[in-house]
């Protein structure tokens, strides 16, 4: 299903460019880097495919993603920090999450919060979401912004320069990394479960 879904996506996004040109990838790249799941893996590479057919420049289209990246993700930012919190602090317990669990948040992001976004950005999946927790967390902007985008470049360029290498043979790109999108998903998973889990058990060691 989700492979039909990027296929129908690939001509929407070649129309895009066409039309718009750096623009084009700057739009979609915000809009994947705003927690909506539009691949990256299918944005960038496709842009590099541009770069090989000439019709874009390397660096302007890694420039383009990674300013899209910086732009979609600063959005998701702020409306994690201007209405996350009070959502999460009414709704939370639904899903596990207390006051405590947020300001628990707070000090993780505060002591690690910059590797966190530098290296996220590096990871597919991971990637997508990891603004609206920095803004819930009120990280310091300045440093959100900054980090973002040097761990942005990097995903932009690797990506563009493969989609250049691989020319119209650019769709194993993804393929390649859409490996590692199940790995990260387990690996998520799993430490929602055990999230759960302690949750439980504390929950329970309180009753008795």
């Amino acid at each position: 299903m989700l492979a039909v879904l990027e296929q129908q996506l690939i001509p929407i996004l070649e129309n895009t460019y066409h039309l718009f040109g750096y623009w084009g990838v700057l739009l979609a790249m915000a809009i994947e880097s705003a927690c909506i799941p539009l691949p990256s893996e299918i944005i960038l590479p496709m842009a590099g495919w541009m770069v090989s057919r000439g019709l874009f420049d390397l660096w302007w289209a890694v420039i383009a993603g990674t300013l899209g990246c910086t732009l979609g993700s600063t959005v998701a930012y702020f409306v994690g920090a201007k209405g996350g919190r009070p959502f999460i602090l009414r709704y939370g317990r639904y899903v596990l999450i207390s006051a405590h669990d947020l300001d628990t948040a707070d000090r993780w992001f505060a002591k690690y919060g910059d590797w966190a976004i530098f290296f996220s950005r590096l990871l597919p999946v991971v990637r997508t979401f990891i603004s609206f927790p920095a803004g819930v967390t009120k990280m310091n902007l300045a440093k959100f912004i900054f980090y973002t985008t040097l761990g942005s470049f990097p995903w932009s360029l690797v990506l563009v320069y493969a989609g250049k290498l691989f020319g119209d043979n650019w769709e194993e790109v993804r393929q390649v990394l859409s490996k590692f999108d199940y790995v990260i998903v387990v690996v998520v998973v799993a430490l929602i479960a055990v999230y759960v889990y302690r949750h439980i058990k504390k929950a329970s060691a309180t009753a008795g």
